[in-house]
């Protein structure tokens, strides 16, 4: 079988797994956030927390909830690696310096999993299970909770409340993810996965040298890391290394759990607002974007020259033998576009206009499908914008299903809007303007600029993926990529719960001969465009700069 038919076989492969189980899981997920009973472990688990499950909450409530489990959470995972060298399964390993756990507690609690440190070398067994796996569930469910609660502010009328942070977080935890990622783990260990809590082997290499190689963990936290969305991965090499996936069904596997839930969140949304059309309309535009993507990157990578093209069949530097270049494509393009980071290939390999096509993944906002919630919530803040700029083309008052889009409503989501941009572009400006910044390049020339911009452009989104031949484990990286991600992960959500009580107080309006059907194809054009057009004049010179200019050179 050639290469080319392979590929597209497993695109058709996937796209059907996708398309499969759209439909149940998008429903379960609705009755999950929609249900009023509260299971036993869900009861225990408020009980500790002292939290009320049945409390509504206004946006400001829900608001400081979100903040202060985020806070807890990076104090913790930030004390866990201070004093990992303390504690059990500590595997000899130090204390990691403080500006690196600050950047990787500020990563694993923003959805982020950006990692300047190499997780076998570093990081204990206790550090990596109880403190970034935990962090993989629970970062991902408090995503989900944000985007059910602007969904609700879709569906309900005369009134700002938007339901209960602690029983939205917990039950997308207990519920939805926690017996995903247990199925997922079983099926990773039986393609060769590993799971325990070994030490350190030593192996023999073919070339009679020596080697000491960790057990760990590893199945259980790459099942997360991929359904969650976050990205970061036992080792260094993540999803490269053959512990992590061993192979060419793992592969398809990680790559259909990293697109599962966002690609099914658009069902529960069109579940829980009475028509399942306008769920349709989100996934065809969030699947047209992510398609477009796979062939421009695809594509790219089969006409690169490479090193030994004739044997290869394309650019395989920097890519693994057992998945090759459509593989590797395909996996690079869902986990930019996904908010996840996880890696099977190094993307510094890739060629200049790949590299582009990865970066505008994430420019536009990781939104197509997004990561686990962020996903949602930011191509409905898209479709705000899209229908307000078409009641303005026709001149009628904008609607969204029944709901008004007035001069609140679009301040608050050009303020989303703006906030990725200004932090990745503002990193950039400053790191190219300091020394720090210059030094950490490995390359010089437009390929060094867009190893600095896809940095900051990774950790402002919440990706966590690199250029891998940026040297980031400098103080200076580490605290404003910190900062970066931070911000990038929790500012955009004060402006999604703000619009989502506007949305909330309002009457709905009736559907009339005027009013624009978001159900359609015409919207769904309308709102790829307009993502297009918003990210193309905010990110094109920057691209211009980097990638473009390496690919057109």
């Amino acid at each position: 079988m050639s290469p080319v038919l392979a590929d597209v076989l497993q695109v058709s492969a996937l796209i059907a797994a996708l398309a499969l189980v759209h439909r149940p899981l998008g429903d379960y997920m609705a009755r999950v956030y929609s249900s009023t009973r509260h299971l036993r472990v869900e009861r225990w688990i408020y009980r500790c927390v002292g939290a009320d499950p049945d409390a509504e909450m206004r946006w400001p409530a829900y608001l400081r909830s979100v903040l202060a489990f985020s806070a807890v959470s990076v104090l913790f995972l930030y004390l866990l690696q201070r004093v990992q060298d303390k504690l059990p399964l500590s595997l000899g390993f130090k204390p990691i310096d403080p500006d690196q756990a600050f950047n990787t507690a500020a990563s694993f609690v923003s959805n982020t999993n950006w990692q300047s440190y190499s997780g076998e070398s570093a990081m204990s067994h206790v550090t990596q299970t109880a403190g970034l796996a935990v962090q993989n569930f629970v970062s991902a469910a408090v995503g989900m909770a944000v985007a059910i609660a602007l969904v609700r502010g879709f569906t309900r009328a005369r009134t700002g409340e938007l339901g209960n942070f602690w029983a939205d977080m917990v039950r997308g935890t207990v519920r939805i993810l926690l017996p995903v990622s247990a199925l997922a783990a079983v099926v990773l260990v039986a393609t060769g996965a590993i799971q325990n809590f070994a030490g350190f082997h030593e192996v023999h290499t073919l070339s009679g040298a020596t080697q000491d190689i960790p057990g760990g963990a590893v199945a259980s936290q790459e099942a997360i890391k991929d359904l969650g969305t976050n990205g970061g991965g036992f080792f260094n090499a993540n999803s490269s290394h053959p512990f992590e996936n061993p192979n060419g069904f793992s592969n398809l596997l990680e790559i259909f759990l990293l697109l599962v839930i966002p690609f099914s969140l658009p069902r529960t949304f069109g579940t829980m607002v009475g028509s399942a059309k306008q769920g349709y309309a989100i996934v065809a535009a969030m699947g047209a974007i992510w398609f477009a993507g796979v062939v421009a990157v695809t594509v790219t990578e089969f006409q690169h020259p490479g090193t030994a093209a004739q044997l290869a069949g394309g650019a395989m530097e920097g890519k693994e033998q057992r998945f090759g270049e459509g593989a590797s494509s395909l996996f690079s393009v869902s986990t930019t576009m996904t908010s996840t980071g996880s890696v099977n290939s190094f993307h510094d390999s890739f060629s200049g206009l790949s590299g582009g096509v990865l970066l505008l993944g994430m420019m536009l906002g990781e939104i197509a499908p997004g990561g686990v919630g962020s996903g949602l919530y930011g191509m409905l803040v898209m479709a705000v914008v899209a229908v307000f700029v078409s009641g303005l083309m026709v001149g009628r008052t904008p609607e969204y299903l029944g709901k008004k889009i007035g001069p609140r409503e679009i301040k608050l989501a050009a303020c989303y809007i703006l906030i990725t941009p200004a932090l990745v572009l503002g990193g950039t400006g400053l790191a190219m303007a300091l020394p720090d910044g210059k030094e950490a390049m490995t390359n010089i020339g437009a390929h060094g600029f867009s190893e600095v911009l896809y940095a900051y452009t990774s950790g402002s989104n919440n990706n966590g993926s690199a250029f891998a031949g940026f040297g980031a484990d400098t103080p200076f990286f580490n605290t404003t990529i910190g900062l970066c991600m931070l911000l990038g992960r929790f500012l955009p959500m004060v402006f999604v719960l703000a619009l989502a009580s506007s949305l909330a107080k309002q009457t709905p309006v009736p559907v009339t001969a005027g009013t624009l059907r978001t159900e359609k194809p015409l919207f769904t054009g309308m709102l790829v465009g307009a993502i297009l057009i918003i990210t193309g004049l905010t990110f094109f010179p920057a691209l211009a700069l980097g990638p473009l200019a390496e690919g057109l050179a």
